[in-house]
């Protein structure tokens, strides 16, 4: 889905560049120039949006489209406003007020989007269940898609766990995307001590995303095989198509990402459930929430998911859902007796904006009826 949404990003913004180059060019300081210099105003004119986008060329590729798209939607918002009134009136405006509306309305919304990406808030659930946890419940505290660097690196990351620890949980989940392929050796180790010093009475469990690994070779100065090292030094459990008993009655089964499907390298959630107690309580992370029917058939309690960033970029998380690449972009729900859990994730990849989300950790606290 992200391919498709990337390639949509990369034609919206050539096409948005060469509209957005002719509503600049409608200021009237340009109109004037123009009429000393058609050339000079047009280039003038291509090189004021190419200065708005390559202040965040400074970040990545990724920002400059995003702000530019997000121009381009306005601007043609405002030109479509602007039309409607002059028919009305009758009239033809004197100014560019559509162009000025458009550059204060997208500075104002990827301001919110960028304290939305950057401030982590704490989400909190409460959920219950029949089966024996304890008469004292449980709590998890579940993170996702740090994608260390991008808003967070190493030292912002440990501060948040910190924040994590002060709530006493029993368990820690990371639901993978952990790390990137920008994510830099020396953060990812601090990340993974900060996960460490969290102190749980039954263990920091982590399995595997789709960024874990890295797409592109030689493009950090660690592996994957360097991640999971870093975290089980620092008593983290990796799971990947695992299940371990951290209690008598409590299980947490980790997934191997669905990308791991297309090999055949993927358990079942029936494979991964054969032979398992009804009684127990399964907490399953599953990294992409796309198999809610086969986890609730195969008695999972609770799944823990990440991946959509909520949506990240509006409406991007829609969309997902609409054509069946998630069950769910955020949020809760239930099915028969399974609970599914999706957070936004504590960051993003790539793009430091949330204009569908925001950044968080989620506290469950699970109770027995």
């Amino acid at each position: 889905m992200w391919l498709i949404i990337a390639a949509l990003v990369l034609l919206a913004s050539g096409g948005g560049f060469v509209y957005l180059t002719a509503g600049f060019h409608r200021f009237g300081f340009m109109r004037e120039l123009d009429k000393k210099s058609k050339i000079a105003s047009w280039v003038l004119s291509a090189a004021a949006i190419a200065l708005i986008g390559g202040i965040w060329g400074l970040i990545n590729i990724w920002s400059v489209m995003i702000v530019l798209i997000h121009l381009f939607f306005f601007w043609l918002g405002a030109d479509a406003v602007s039309a409607f009134i002059a028919r009305c009136r009758k009239k033809k405006p004197k100014r560019n007020y559509a162009g000025a509306s458009a550059l204060f309305i997208t500075t104002i919304y990827l301001a919110i989007g960028w304290f939305l990406a950057h401030a982590v808030v704490q989400t909190d659930y409460g959920l219950r269940t029949d089966k024996n946890i304890g008469k004292d419940g449980m709590r998890i505290a579940l993170i996702a898609d740090s994608h260390i660097g991008i808003t967070l690196d190493g030292g912002e990351f440990a501060r948040e766990m910190k924040r994590i620890n002060a709530d006493e949980p029993d368990m820690v989940i990371v639901a993978g995307d952990f790390v990137d392929d920008d994510s830099r050796r020396r953060d990812m180790v601090e990340a993974c001590a900060a996960l460490g010093s969290i102190k749980t009475k039954y263990g920091v469990f982590y399995s595997l995303g789709n960024h874990d690994e890295g797409y592109f070779d030689g493009g950090r100065d660690f592996t994957i095989d360097d991640v999971i090292s870093e975290l089980e030094k620092n008593g983290v459990t990796v799971l990947m198509d695992e299940a371990v008993m951290v209690d008598e009655n409590i299980c947490v089964i980790g997934r191997k990402d669905r990308s791991e499907e297309i090999s055949g390298g993927r358990k079942t959630m029936a494979e991964l459930t054969a032979g398992m107690s009804p009684e127990s309580y399964k907490i399953v992370i599953d990294h992409q929430p796309n198999d809610y029917a086969a986890e609730a058939a195969g008695g999972a309690d609770l799944v823990l998911s990440g991946h959509t960033h909520g949506g990240h970029i509006f409406p991007a998380g829609y969309i997902g859902v609409l054509i069946g690449a998630n069950d769910r972009a955020y949020g809760t729900e239930r099915r028969d007796a399974t609970d599914f859990v999706v957070t936004s994730g504590i960051s993003g990849w790539a793009i430091p904006f949330k204009t569908g989300c925001k950044s968080e950790y989620v506290i469950i606290d699970v109770e027995e009826n």
